[in-house]
């Protein structure tokens, strides 16, 4: 892996969107379309915030999410929401996103049409931009879960799988790890000293389960960290 030490979030975020701009534009010049795979959550909220108003023929890119709650948009923990409110403005509201919940009331059965709808989306992607929690999990891929080995597997058929969360909404929907390394250029935005020794930890191969080891261990692409206390 390579890791890119930052002094805040802040300066983590603007020196990755950065990163994913060039990427993009590339990705517009060579094909003529570019995709881009977001995360959930708090951490990426500045990222989103340094990518909206960047200078990029948005209407050639599409976006979508690493993971989702099998939730709609209008319950506030969906991270479709999240995207739209923090991303898709300004400029970037002239992209295309694909949203990974379908209204299906089933995400085991809804799980493949979604993969089949991501088709749709250039690939390899340009740039996959992860998270990752303080128990190693990164996407949905949450340690405990019974499929996760599965979901690990660098060299399974690129899927969406359903995993469970420890915390309420449980049931998640998420790209398996085969899928996530179908890209250009793989990211991790990382914050905090709790995290950042789990990810050292994983990063040196010590036996404690972290998902997030199986990602460290890619070759190809080389995961680059971004990491702020």
């Amino acid at each position: 892996m390579i890791i890119t030490r930052c002094g805040s979030l802040a300066a983590a975020a603007a020196t990755l969107a950065e990163q994913v701009v060039a990427t993009l534009q590339k990705g517009v010049a060579s094909l003529g379309m570019a995709s881009l795979v977001v995360p959930g959550g708090r951490t990426p909220l500045p990222l989103f915030e340094a990518l909206k108003d960047a200078d990029l023929d948005w209407s050639r890119i599409a976006v979508t999410l690493t993971d989702e709650r099998w939730v709609p948009e209008n319950d506030p923990s969906s991270n479709a929401a999240l995207v739209r409110d923090g991303l898709l403005k300004a400029r970037a509201s002239a992209a295309r996103f694909l949203p990974l919940y379908d209204g299906s009331a089933d995400a085991v059965a809804a799980a493949p049409d979604v993969w089949r709808s991501l088709q749709e989306l250039p690939r390899p992607f340009d740039a996959v931009v992860l998270g990752m929690g303080e128990d190693g999990h990164f996407a949905s891929l949450f340690p405990g879960n019974g499929a996760l080995s599965a979901a690990l597997d660098p060299y399974a058929a690129p899927a969406c799988v359903v995993m469970q969360a420890p915390d309420a909404p449980r049931e998640r929907i998420s790209l398996n790890l085969a899928a996530l390394r179908q890209t250009r250029r793989l990211f991790l935005l990382v914050a905090g000293a709790a995290k950042q020794q789990v990810l050292l930890a994983s990063a040196r191969g010590e036996p404690d389960g972290h998902p997030v080891a199986a990602l460290l261990a890619l070759r190809h692409p080389v995961p680059e960290v971004y990491w702020a206390p």
